[in-house]
């Protein structure tokens, strides 16, 4: 066994015990021992991929920011819609750092933390001791202006936000104590609490945006070729994403990913029916967005979907 092998192993190992110990509070973490999102699985967000990538410099190249008389940022945060690609950034941060990746599930934790806030304090010190004992690790703290998620409902008021600020800040300052790689998650940046981005914890902002129509293009292309390949035969026709994709701007890349595998399983139905099933065509792709549009008119979500 190689020693990153072995290191994923520990890793699992450590976590596998720690979740036991500390179920149902860790149900709101979960552990990728070994991820594999490349970067080029993430369709466009090339400004952002650059940012990461020199974050990354910190585990792979640990040496060049003293070359150049400076130090790596202490965490990043990013800032973006839902859906924009945050979460497979991190990933991929993950993947070329070789590193495990750590998610943390902020609403849902603060959520159980709250329901067994007897067990707040007890948790903090575990987390502190597995830290130290974990390999090299990539933590992401997704969504971090907790209040406002959608897995609350909606902006909640009756929160005790002092004491979960505080639990929450020391988990993120042991995280970077521990010298892991730490990233934080945003999609309600306007009103996100100071005290996440001061020097010593999320110092380095870096802007989700998604570039319409490229950067869309780029992530149906993907997830087309990924579809074709579990099919093992070709699915779509000459197909014009530009045109698919037009100006669109309600959508987020991962409504557009939905989008897409709505139209597969509608092929799919058909077939079971037992009519004559087509490739997908330009015409399908454009018939599901209107569909999109359709209903979101008519339920005023925000945001929605996740890029996967």
């Amino acid at each position: 066994m190689d020693e990153r092998a072995i290191r994923i192993e520990r890793a699992q190992n450590l976590w596998t015990s720690f979740e036991r110990k500390f179920d149902p509070l860790t149900r709101g973490i979960e552990l990728s021992a070994d991820p594999k999102v490349p970067f080029e699985r993430i369709g466009g967000l090339a400004g952002s991929k650059d940012e990461i990538e020199t974050y990354a410099c910190a585990a792979t190249n640990p040496t060049v920011y003293s070359n150049w008389g400076t130090y790596p940022p202490s965490g990043i945060l990013l800032i973006g819609r839902l859906g924009s690609g945050k979460n497979l950034l991190a990933q991929a941060l993950a993947t070329r750092t070789q590193t495990s990746f750590l998610r943390v599930d902020v609403p849902r934790l603060v959520i159980d933390v709250i329901h067994a806030s007897g067990k707040a304090g007890e948790l903090t010190i575990a987390w502190t001791q597995i830290l130290e004992e974990m390999p090299p690790l990539t933590i992401f703290f997704d969504e971090l202006e907790f209040s406002q998620a959608q897995e609350l409902g909606s902006r909640r008021a009756d929160l005790p936000i002092g004491p979960v600020m505080d639990f929450l800040l020391e988990l993120v300052d042991r995280g970077i104590d521990a010298e892991h790689l730490v990233i934080g998650a945003t999609s309600h940046p306007g009103t996100l609490r100071h005290a996440f981005i001061r020097p010593g914890r999320f110092e380095r902002v870096v802007e989700v945006v998604i570039n319409v129509p490229d950067d869309i293009v780029a992530a149906l292309q993907i997830h087309a070729q990924d579809a074709e390949k579990r099919a093992g035969r070709p699915l779509f026709e000459d197909i014009d994403w530009p045109r698919v994709v037009g100006r669109t701007t309600e959508a987020s890349t991962g409504d557009w990913v939905r989008i897409l595998h709505a139209v597969l399983r509608r092929k799919a139905r058909t077939e079971v029916a037992g009519a004559t099933v087509t490739p997908v065509t330009t015409s399908d792709l454009k018939q599901e967005v209107e569909r999109f549009m359709q209903t979101h008119n008519r339920i005023p979500i925000t945001d929605g979907g996740n890029y996967v």
